[in-house]
């Protein structure tokens, strides 16, 4: 699944609380087995991310080629599109959170 996977965004979520309530020592809270930690989700993401573009951008050179039919390539450049849109908002909500950090007082 792209990074716009509700069950995505739920375990990175969970992966970010989880983190918060242990601490810098190491907490009290353990992961469930099987359980990713929130860098390795946003890895996936990143990934997840890649081969979506990688796909459409695919798909895009098969129908210049006469290989791909246009449902297919309209298909896998939205897909592409939105995985990037929803990964710019991602980003930029990212550098939203970290300027409120900085301009917390000490």
């Amino acid at each position: 699944m792209a990074i716009t996977s509700p069950s995505l965004a739920a375990a990175a979520y969970q992966g970010a609380a989880r983190v918060a309530r242990s601490g810098p020592a190491g907490g009290t809270d353990e992961a469930a087995p099987g359980s990713a930690d929130f860098g390795s989700i946003l890895a996936q993401a990143a990934q997840n991310t890649m081969q979506s573009l990688k796909a459409g951008e695919q798909a895009s050179l098969r129908a210049l080629a006469g290989k791909a039919d246009v449902g297919q390539v309209v298909q896998a450049v939205s897909a592409a599109e939105v995985t990037l849109q929803a990964t710019i908002a991602v980003r930029d909500r990212v550098v939203q959170a970290y300027q409120e950090i900085i301009r917390m007082p000490i």
